[in-house]
């Protein structure tokens, strides 16, 4: 096996695209595993975790943009006030997996178990890709993510980025597993309200074989909080029922399966419980935020 080690994005990108079979490493919490049992053996891995240019970050006119080689340590220390990804970023593995551990590696391994997926499909998040020669592409989410361990990567790109608008609102990250750290989620989902939009965005994970947004529901509960007078007034009263059916409909948007993890009947009450905390979680974060 060739390790290729290039110094800079476009010396990388070149490498890319004459050595398309090479697989990238970053942290390597996936690719070592596989490499480790034997189970992936490439021909050639480009180290890229120490390349300037995924390591950045930046906010420009309202959005984020987030370099594909940020660590989840460094996003808990640097972007505490973005609120759903400080809390996926915390239930990442160990300390020491954070540390290398990055988004993009989550983005390119394509798992829908992935932590950090549901927080970028609930922000509708860009997916920014780079071949060499300049070119630059960019998917939604949902085009990127094709499903278990699929993506529209092209052989001679590499993923140098994530971006998406910054939104007003309550978010949170919950996450179900078999044991309270360092667990593969039997499902976890991302709950994002947006003040400006007047929406409530929900997003599903390791409960189907991509990401999934619970539309019915986010619809539901828009009109809901509509209804109920809460989008002015975050004092209003909001029907318990309310938050019962959202979760009912957040449910009936998952698609799982039985596997070692947990079985699908599990994975979808999962997802109810997930939800209808979420939303009650929402509504007390509005009014201690005053929105």
């Amino acid at each position: 096996m060739d390790v290729l080690l290039p110094r800079t994005l476009e010396e990388a990108l070149e490498m890319k695209a004459n050595r398309p079979e090479a697989r990238p490493i970053a942290g390597g919490t996936d690719v070592m595993v596989d490499l480790n049992l034997d189970r992936d053996r490439p021909e050639a891995l480009i180290e890229v975790s120490s390349l300037p240019e995924l390591r950045d970050w930046q906010r420009e006119d309202g959005t984020i943009l987030l370099g594909a080689g940020v660590t989840y340590t460094r996003i808990m220390r640097e972007l505490p006030d973005h609120v759903a990804l400080t809390q996926a970023s915390r239930t990442v593995g160990s300390p020491q997996i954070r540390n290398r551990a990055t988004v993009g590696g989550n983005l390119g391994t394509g798992s829908p178990a992935g932590d950090a997926l549901p927080v970028l499909a609930a922000h509708d998040a860009e997916i920014v890709l780079a071949r060499a020669g300049g070119s630059r592409r960019t998917l939604p989410w949902n085009e990127f993510s094709l499903g278990v361990k699929k993506t529209a990567l092209a052989p001679d790109e590499l993923i140098l980025a994530t971006r998406w608008r910054v939104l007003r609102g309550p978010a949170s990250f919950s996450k179900i597993g078999t044991r309270n750290a360092m667990v593969i989620a039997v499902a976890n989902l991302c709950l994002v309200f947006d003040e400006q939009g007047r929406s409530v965005r929900v997003a599903l994970g390791s409960v189907g074989p991509t990401i999934i947004r619970a539309r019915e529901a986010e619809a539901f509960a828009s009109e809901a909080l509509w209804r109920a007078g809460a989008w002015d007034d975050v004092w209003a009263p909001f029907p318990v029922t309310d938050v019962e059916s959202f979760g009912e409909l957040v449910a009936g948007a998952a698609r799982p399966i039985d596997d070692v993890r947990g079985s699908a009947a599990y994975r979808r009450h999962a997802t109810r419980v997930l939800a209808r905390r979420a939303f009650s979680w929402a509504l007390l974060d509005r009014r201690e935020m005053g929105a």
